[in-house]
């Protein structure tokens, strides 16, 4: 491969086949990258969820501990 590219200019190497790859590759990247920000986005929301409800759980345990003691 280092054979192919040794006697091509530099912007080949660094400009010409990145573009192509992009233009190839480009619609598998984008569904790639929006793959993982969805993920992540819904792993997000998971947490800020799963985080709400032990904030309210223990909210409401430290109510009926403080009822009872009456």
């Amino acid at each position: 491969m280092r054979a192919i590219f040794a006697g091509l200019p530099w912007w080949v190497k660094w400009v010409a086949v990145p573009v192509i790859a992009l233009v190839v590759f480009g619609g598998l990247i984008a569904t790639v990258v929006g793959f993982v920000i969805a993920l992540l986005f819904k792993v997000l929301v998971f947490v800020a969820l799963v985080g709400g409800l032990i904030y309210i759980v223990r909210k409401f345990m430290s109510n009926s501990w403080s009822r009872s003691d009456w």
